[in-house]
């Protein structure tokens, strides 16, 4: 029996709690509401004059003046009436408000989350800062799946020089521009990352002709030729895997990258064309371009550039990734125009054919020798390096020359479980610290 009571109570006080959330500030709920009480009052207002005005004229037929005494319960002072009906009003709109929400929000209610959850939840990440992360790979998709915990405005700027793969196969085959990179910064952004989202993910094996080609790859193809443009296409995505944020290609021209690069012990350098043939060389990459040297931006990437609040650049592929976004001459000129705050994530670990033994400083170095000097506010850079990595991959340090300079700022940024790879978690968090001014050189410099 007491332990019925005892859950009695903690229902009772959990209803409460969820009561007294639906009045907390930001999320917008307490104007609507005061409107609804507005006109029930000045509804409750007409009916009492109408009702009034029968009390006083219609003195002929005493049966409705009784019931309208006894409705009213005149019998009672008249602080005890407006005590018992008030509460009775506040009471029955609540319910209904109540019961109209979960009708009408049913159908989009996520399985054990309340609607004041989701709501509020909703309303925080709608406020948070106008990001524009730039990339592509594995590295910029662990980027946005932390992002999407802390605001709906994010931007991802991904390259279209991937010439490998499933991308590379239908780029060749069908002359639309690579949609891997574009899938997965998809898939990351969904605000549902279950069994669509794992579709969207799938890999076909076995049937020759579909064999290594993911089904988003296809599903981006076909809307393509459906909607008869690329961009259209990654928009329609978007909208089935209900994302948060917009993903958009940093130019709509088909573009392949290129690269100088020094092998040990030969006297020339080789110039390698394709974004998939880089890394396979064991040299040391000098310089990378585009060919076409010189794509437009595409339109709405130079108008999220010019809006944004924080522009992160990486983690990713230094050659292949990140630098052919910023080789495009519009979109880089929009990141020096920008009055956001830039920060560069470095990679966790050194990959093999592109950052062999590279450093922290080495990766900034070589940015810079591409784009020009400056142009961020913050290096960001792991110092957790405890947990073993594979052969062929080093960790990317924090030497004395990195942190020379008064841009980096070095975090525990790593997956516990993939100590390659970035924490989503972490690194958002960090990145969000570091914007709002709480750590790090940003608040060094305007604190």
């Amino acid at each position: 029996m007491q332990k019925s009571g005892a859950s009695f109570l903690e229902r009772t006080r959990h209803q409460l709690n969820q009561a007294v959330l639906w009045f907390k500030p930001g999320i917008g709920i307490k104007r609507w509401l005061v409107l609804v009480l507005l006109g029930i009052t000045l509804i409750g207002v007409g009916l009492a004059i109408f009702l009034l005005d029968i009390y006083r004229t219609d003195t002929s037929n005493t049966a409705i003046l009784t019931f309208l005494s006894y409705a009213s319960l005149r019998f009672l002072p008249r602080l005890a009436r407006v005590i018992i009906f008030g509460a009775i009003g506040v009471g029955l709109i609540g319910y209904g408000l109540w019961g109209l929400n979960r009708t009408l929000l049913r159908p989009f209610m996520r399985p054990g989350h309340t609607v004041i959850d989701q709501l509020s939840d909703y309303r925080r990440r709608e406020r948070g800062p106008r990001v524009v992360a730039v990339g592509g790979g594995h590295g910029l998709s662990t980027l946005l799946r932390g992002l999407k915990e802390h605001t709906r405005n994010i931007t991802a700027v991904v390259t279209v020089a991937d010439d490998g793969g499933s991308s590379g196969r239908l780029r060749e085959s069908l002359g639309i521009l690579p949609p891997g990179d574009i899938r997965n910064c998809l898939a990351a952004l969904s605000n549902d990352e279950d069994l669509l989202t794992q579709l969207f993910q799938y890999r076909f094996s076995g049937a020759p002709d579909l064999d290594g080609h993911s089904f988003g790859n296809l599903f981006i193809t076909a809307l393509t030729d459906l909607t008869g443009s690329f961009e259209q296409a990654v928009a329609e995505s978007g909208r089935a895997l209900s994302v948060s944020g917009r993903v958009l290609p940093s130019t709509l021209h088909n573009v392949r990258l290129v690269a100088d690069i020094r092998l040990p012990h030969v006297v020339n350098e080789v110039r390698v064309q394709g974004e998939s043939k880089i890394p396979e060389m064991a040299g040391r990459v000098r310089r990378v371009w585009l060919e076409p040297n010189n794509p437009p931006a595409f339109p709405p990437v130079l108008q999220a550039i010019l809006n944004a609040e924080l522009i992160v650049v990486g983690p990713g592929s230094l050659y292949t990734s990140i630098l052919p976004n910023l080789l495009v001459p519009d979109l880089l000129a929009a990141i020096h125009a920008s009055r956001a705050v830039k920060v560069y994530v470095c990679n966790i670990a050194t990959q093999s054919g592109e950052t062999d033994l590279f450093s922290c400083y080495d990766h900034v170095r070589a940015l810079e020798e591409h784009i020009g000097e400056d142009m961020f506010d913050v290096a960001l850079c792991n110092d957790n390096y405890e947990a073993p990595l594979g052969r062929t991959s080093k960790w990317v340090r924090a030497d004395e020359r990195s942190l020379s300079d008064e841009r980096v700022y070095c975090a525990d940024l790593i997956d516990e479980e993939h100590p390659w790879r970035h924490d989503p978690v972490k690194l958002a968090q960090v990145l969000m610290d570091l914007f709002y001014e709480r750590t790090g050189p940003l608040s060094e410099r305007f604190g």
